[in-house]
């Protein structure tokens, strides 16, 4: 299996990531924006990952790239902030080992940390995430920011969660806002999509509801 990451300055976190499929995995791939002088690179090359710097393209651009370098038959898809359990590791070795010749790509959960807590409700969970699949059967695709792996085959399903170190302050978590809304609106007048009475009227109460 080879594992690939997206990465930006992310020096003071992707080490655990690394970490958790270091010994396992037949390579490990990380796409570093051409800018980042953290630390990251160095870091990440003396756990035995192969960097390559690259200019933003955008996360559909960069995962879509990330997966290009790979050479497993079987790929799987990290954040600098996300880490692999050991019971989630021994579950996708077992997956791909039986996975038959009809399943392209598996989901599992993803339990996200937040402010010290692990949150287990509303949106956040299971948060299932498609992250493992076929090198040669899936594609990147979806809207910016939120990139999604297109598959046509059958999906299957894992249990163990994947550990997701979200955000240590509201500070962070605000810094995130702004980079977001504008790639949305930016797809949204691409598309031509509006925003109207309904929209302003509902989607708010119907988010606080859901989430």
């Amino acid at each position: 299996i080879s594992v690939y990451f997206v990465s930006g300055a992310e020096a003071h976190r992707i080490g655990a990531a690394l970490e958790s499929v270091q010994g396992w995995a037949a390579e490990i791939v990380v796409i570093l924006q051409q800018d980042v002088s953290d630390g990251t690179e160095e870091l990440a090359r003396a756990q035995g990952a192969i960097v390559v710097r690259e200019p933003w393209k955008g996360f559909v651009g960069q995962k879509a790239s990330g997966l290009e370098k790979t050479s497993s038959a079987w790929t799987l898809n990290l954040d600098a902030d996300e880490v692999v359990t050991p019971e989630l590791r021994e579950e996708i070795s077992r997956a791909i080992a039986e996975a038959g010749p009809e399943i392209d790509a598996f989901n599992f959960p993803r339990c996200t940390q937040f402010l010290g807590r692990w949150i287990r409700h509303g949106d956040w969970y299971p948060d299932r995430v498609i992250r493992l699949a076929r090198r040669d059967r899936v594609r990147w695709g979806g809207e910016e920011p939120h990139a999604q792996l297109q598959v046509t085959g059958r999906i299957g399903r894992l249990r163990s969660d994947l550990l997701h170190y979200s955000n240590e302050s509201i500070d962070r978590q605000v810094t995130k806002i702004p980079p977001y809304s504008t790639a949305f609106v930016q797809a949204s007048l691409r598309s031509g999509r509006q925003a109207t009475w309904v929209d302003l009227l509902f989607r708010p109460a119907w988010r606080f509801l859901r989430g």
